[in-house]
């Protein structure tokens, strides 16, 4: 019964991650991209403005927070155990279509952020809410089907939110703990669960649920302390493994490059894989680590003190840049060139070929992966479950939130003893469901972001305040 579930799992999986996912989601970047004008080119002008405040404008937490809890939620395990996934099943030609999806998903990132805080809305409380499901509802002209898809979506990410946002990331800091520490397993329902499986899962658990429990002020308050000093302590113990590696560094590019274009066979320990397996795997785990079209980040930009859409867009996409383009490209790097240096380390196991990687670094490498694997995946928990709680607000109002909050606990209990591979394909599937109405949305009010970008940005006005008033809502 368990291996035929595994077998649907797989092959809703493979369906979705099909042709149409690829050309949906790169066809989406790339055209969003040629519609801003390549909105990438501001990027540094983006990151001036993310640790820019914004006191006087509407809003819950400043740009920074919300750029912060955004980043908690996508630099995660798709960083570190996802790019090792992808070089394991894709060849290491997945980590160049990885990049490229980041690269343009910054386009997409941008433009989602926008039309989120466009169409955001507030609460009699005066808290903001924001999200695909308010831009589907309140931008799409046909309001029959701007409604369906909006309910779609926020059902799809409450989804996610237990794949994605809990049981994968929870399950990684489950791996590395039981890599690291050996204390044996005890019998549980009929099963061998390691006691190390089971800490995880109370400690993560009830730590989780001392700060969600304190709302989208009390995350974003961890999620601005923990993410930079995490993010740049893992950039650090990558930069020594690459400089360890320099000799074979120029060998790994040329590698990576070659073989996202070309057909490979099995040979130096990485498996053989086509072209098109290499860009599924690249694709597929390039939007689970930087998110850019699956409309999960826009949730928490909408909460931003922001004078005006662009602004916070702009602010927003930076996450993509720094997840992707930055981190994962270097994470790549790293296990390529470990890899072509060690032959002895085979690319079977992304989780494995990650962990062995940071090996190279004598005394810190392991220590270094592990406290990096535990705050980025702890980061995300914190992001996505704010994510999942916003979305049951708008499917059944504040009386859903509490009771999502215990599910979404009870699956950080569970997770550490689910099969790793179930809940990756899992998480796949809920990622491309809930990207399919995110990315209409984006193509359909295409032109309300071409406005706001022609008239905000390169009209030179983005100190200026957008008047339109924000609704609020009467339930």
């Amino acid at each position: 019964m368990f291996e035929v579930i595994n077998d649907v799992i797989k092959g809703c999986n493979d369906f979705l991650w099909g042709w149409f996912m690829i050309i949906l989601l790169l066809g989406t970047h790339l055209f969003i991209t040629v519609r801003t004008k390549f909105i990438q080119r501001k990027t540094f002008k983006a990151i001036k403005l993310s640790v820019t405040k914004d006191p006087d404008s509407a809003g819950d937490i400043s740009p920074f927070q919300a750029l912060a809890t955004a980043l908690a939620s996508t630099i995660g395990t798709g960083n570190i155990i996802g790019v090792g996934t992808a070089i394991a099943l894709g060849g290491p030609g997945a980590v160049l279509w990885c990049w490229l999806t980041g690269v343009f998903g910054i386009a997409t990132k941008y433009a989602e952020s926008l039309i989120s805080v466009k169409y955001r809305v507030k609460t009699k409380d005066g808290r903001m809410l924001g999200g695909a499901m308010f831009a589907l509802e309140r931008g799409i002209k046909i309001k029959w089907l701007g409604k369906l898809l909006a309910v779609l979506f926020a059902a799809f990410a409450v989804l996610a939110s237990f794949g994605i946002g809990s049981g994968v990331q929870v399950n990684a800091i489950s791996s590395i703990m039981n890599n690291t520490f050996d204390l044996g397993s005890v019998e549980l329902l009929g099963q061998n669960v390691s006691v190390v499986a089971i800490i995880v899962g109370a400690v993560v658990s009830v730590v989780t649920a001392v700060v969600i429990f304190g709302g989208i002020k009390s995350i974003s308050k961890v999620c601005e302390l923990l993410v930079p000093v995490m993010a740049v302590f893992y950039v650090l113990g990558c930069i020594t493994v690459l400089v360890m590696n320099f000799d074979v560094l120029g060998e790994a590019i040329v590698l990576i490059c070659k073989s996202a274009f070309a057909p490979m066979s099995a040979a130096g320990g990485f498996v053989g894989s086509t072209i098109m397996i290499a860009a599924r795997h690249g694709i597929a785990r390039g939007l689970f680590s930087n998110e850019s079209g699956m409309g999960s980040a826009p949730i928490v930009a909408s909460a931003a003190q922001s004078r005006n859409s662009v602004r916070q867009a702009m602010i927003s996409s930076t996450g993509t840049f720094w997840d992707t383009v930055v981190v994962c490209l270097m994470t790549g790097l790293v296990l390529v060139s470990s890899i072509i240096k060690n032959p002895n380390i085979s690319a079977s196991d992304g989780g494995d070929l990650t962990y062995k990687a940071f090996e190279q670094i004598p005394i810190i490498g392991t220590p270094v992966l592990v406290i990096g694997i535990v705050a980025f995946a702890y980061s995300t928990i914190l992001g996505w479950s704010y994510y999942g709680e916003r979305c049951v607000e708008y499917l059944f109002g504040r009386k859903g939130m509490i009771p999502y909050k215990l599910v979404f606990v009870f699956v950080l209990l569970v997770g550490p003893v689910l099969a790793l591979d179930i809940v990756w394909s899992l998480a796949d599937i809920f990622n491309a469901l809930m990207a399919i109405p995110n990315l209409i949305a984006v193509i359909a009010l295409s032109g309300v972001i071409v406005k706001e970008t022609n008239y905000y940005l390169y009209g030179n006005r983005l100190d200026e305040y957008d008047k339109s008033s924000i609704p609020t809502l009467k339930k």
